[in-house]
């Protein structure tokens, strides 16, 4: 009896690991797909800021409750506060900015994912002087509603 306890315990633990293995690949397969819209996001916010300005590429990835923290430790709250953050300094100096995440997580239930990495930051003066920043950047993205992917913190 006890030789049929342990072989019918076996046979529960294999189907077990039947049954899980795909559902653990299936998981990490989406958790890859979500990281490589993460980065694809990150691709298209370089872009936009490029193309259009920092105001508003910083407006259109930012979530509503979105908060940056720029220098002396600033820290500005909301959209719309970053995007007036960021006309005031695009009329006073050109800024292109160049980055792409070294790594990229996101969370088990695919909510909320975060990356990090460098950048280099170029502004042009009235003058057409250059000065060029680097650095590293992090960024925490929270999937929307809409599935959008915005940033909650830069």
């Amino acid at each position: 009896m006890l030789g049929f306890i342990s072989q019918k315990n076996i046979i529960i633990q294999v189907l077990t690991l039947c049954a899980v293995i795909p559902a653990l690949s299936q998981s990490v397969s989406g958790k890859k797909k979500l990281m490589e819209e993460i980065r694809t996001v990150e691709k298209q916010f370089e872009t936009d800021l490029n193309k259009f300005g920092a105001d508003f590429a910083f407006y259109k990835y930012a979530a509503p409750q979105a908060v940056i923290k720029r220098e002396n430790d600033t820290l500005i709250f909301g959209a719309n506060a970053i995007k007036n953050y960021y006309k005031n300094v695009d009329k006073k100096l050109k800024a292109k900015a160049y980055w792409a995440p070294d790594f990229i997580d996101v969370s088990e239930d695919g909510s909320i994912g975060y990356t990090y990495g460098k950048y280099r930051w170029v502004t042009t003066d009235s003058l057409g002087k250059t000065k060029e920043y680097r650095g590293i950047f992090h960024t925490i993205w929270k999937k929307q509603v809409d599935g959008s992917w915005k940033y909650v913190w830069d």
